[in-house]
């Protein structure tokens, strides 16, 4: 009889075992955005490269030819906290993940015991014969499994999986935003160090402007109120530079926090120079949606969302599971691995719930409302995406627009400083046009250096808007 049994068991187990293999979850399709068949933004000659990706990958900020500027970059990867604690969130992803894919696996254990143990002369049902004082030895080898019949665990996985893609590219999104961050805080300090420079020499113009006027004044060829402007102009600029050094230095602090290092100790050495502006792509690829990492995170978690549906229905149906159990039991009275001390059991099992307040029906109503949520997230990220490239693409093309006509500004107001200059020299106009002249030319050329960092500034956000180095490939497939 015992035959019949086990082999009704094992068929049983088996024909649970062949029937894990479906999953509740909707079909996933990454939800659907319009993409521009070509930017609207920038020169003509910009289009989408089909199928070549001809943006610099990787080392991105190598373009700009600044050493300093790579140096710099090296030591962000090390030293920034803000990137450490992002790659630690994705560490702790990644062990979440481990530990839900456990649940695929079956759970092995051992236990065992060794008890001495007294029973009443009054316990209820005590047969006439049985020891009042006795030992119980036991050693088990037991092992459960939950059958996935409706795909509940491979869906949990699927999500933890995604879940820590979504980490990943959370991660690539950080460095990316801390290197253009960085990128942008240097060519902000170099801007600094070139104003610096260009009101020192103005410095050195004005000095020699107030000695030339109090001469002219004390000779009685001009008046006091020459000298008064003189002066007035030489400590306006005396000011603007004390300013100037003070933005430089809270720009040097702010890189030093963001490569790990102590503001009192970091330093920049000045240099009145801007880096090269990298030429500017003939075309921006196609594959925006693969190079950002942003969008690959909010895919993902649409991708999670969709797993979370599945999850929340299986609830519905019936858990099944197999366990089984091997070992040993017996007194001090024989042998404790003899033949006659084995048990065992093995067999499925289920469970199901009933009634439950409408809680399973709200569970997936709200996994539902997330898979929305996460989906909307996904569209609106490419969407802001296209937007940061075009913003870029406008920038660089009117900033280059810009940058001319400023330097034709620059060049006309040198013009206008030296007629004004030999105007003055010569008694034809008061100071007042020598000081109007001169203040539009430090502000034309400071204006002029300002355009160059800002079109700097630019191309580094373009990369970024393009995902820099990055690309979706890179996403850990497990």
């Amino acid at each position: 009889m015992r035959t019949p049994r086990l082999t009704r068991t094992a068929l049983a187990t088996a024909l649970v075992i062949a029937m894990s293999g479906c999953s509740l979850a909707p079909t996933y399709k990454v939800p659907t955005v319009e993409v521009p068949a070509s930017w609207h933004e920038g020169d003509t000659s910009w289009h989408r490269a089909v199928p070549a990706d001809n943006l610099q990958r990787g080392a991105w900020w190598n373009s700009f030819g600044d050493a300093t500027l790579d140096k710099l970059e090296g030591q962000l990867e090390s030293g920034n906290l803000t990137l450490a604690i992002a790659a630690s969130r994705h560490d702790q992803a990644l062990a979440f993940q481990a530990q839900v894919h456990s649940a695929t696996l079956p759970d092995v254990g051992i236990s065992g015991s060794a008890d001495n143990s007294r029973q009443s002369d009054n316990r209820p049902l005590r047969g006439n014969g049985q020891p009042n004082e006795y030992d119980a030895n036991d050693l088990h080898l037991g092992t459960g499994y939950e059958l996935d019949f409706w795909g509940k665990v491979r869906n949990e996985v699927a999500q933890a999986t995604a879940e820590a893609q979504a980490s990943g590219a959370d991660l690539a999104t950080a460095r990316l935003s801390l290197q253009a961050r960085l990128a942008d805080l240097y060519f902000q300090l170099r801007d600094l160090d070139v104003q610096a420079d260009i009101l020192a020499q103005t410095l050195k113009g004005y000095d020699q402007a107030l000695v030339t006027t109090r001469n002219r004044v004390h000779e009685g060829i001009d008046s006091g109120l020459a000298e008064a402007r003189a002066r007035t102009q030489l400590a306006d600029a005396r000011a603007q530079a004390d300013e100037n050094d003070a933005q430089r230095a809270l720009t040097e602090h702010a890189i030093a926090v963001l490569v790990g290092q102590s503001p009192s100790s970091f330093r920049i050495p000045a240099e009145a120079a801007t880096p090269s502006l990298p030429p500017v792509p003939s075309s921006v690829p196609s594959s925006i949606l693969q190079r950002r990492p942003d969008i690959a995170a909010a895919e993902r978690r649409t991708f999670a969302a969709n797993a979370g549906i599945g999850v929340t229905r299986a609830a519905f149906f019936p858990d099944f599971s197999l366990t089984a159990l091997a070992g040993f039991q017996n007194t001090d009275t024989n042998p404790f691995f003899a033949y006659g001390n084995r048990l065992w059991a093995v067999g499925p099992a289920l469970s199901l719930s009933l009634f439950d307040g409408g809680l399973r029906r709200a569970r997936e109503r709200a996994a539902r409302d997330e898979f929305d949520q996460a989906s909307s997230q996904y569209k609106l990220t490419v969407l802001k995406a296209f937007q940061e490239v075009e913003d870029n693409l406008a920038l660089l093309d009117r900033l280059g627009r810009e940058a001319a006509n400023e330097q034709e500004a620059v060049a006309a107001a040198a013009e206008s400083q030296r007629i004004a200059q030999n105007r003055y020299d010569e008694g034809v106009v008061n100071y007042l046009e020598v000081v109007t002249a001169q203040s539009a030319f430090l502000q034309a050329k400071r204006s002029a250096a300002t355009i160059d960092t800002r079109r700097l500034q630019a191309s580094v956000n373009l990369v970024r808007a393009l995902g820099g180095g990055w690309d979706a490939s890179e996403l850990a497939q497990r």
